[in-house]
């Protein structure tokens, strides 16, 4: 596997590990939305 290969390869990672983040970020919030709206 050439060095170019490698790289991008991690750099895929990158982007669907910053994706995968971002939805469990949004579905902490939408938790943490809907506890709020039940309790008032």
């Amino acid at each position: 596997m050439t060095p170019d290969q490698q790289a991008e390869i991690r750099r895929r990672q990158k982007s669907r590990n910053i994706a995968l983040g971002l939805v469990l970020a949004f579905f902490g919030f939408l938790f943490y939305a809907i506890t709020i709206a039940r309790m008032g």
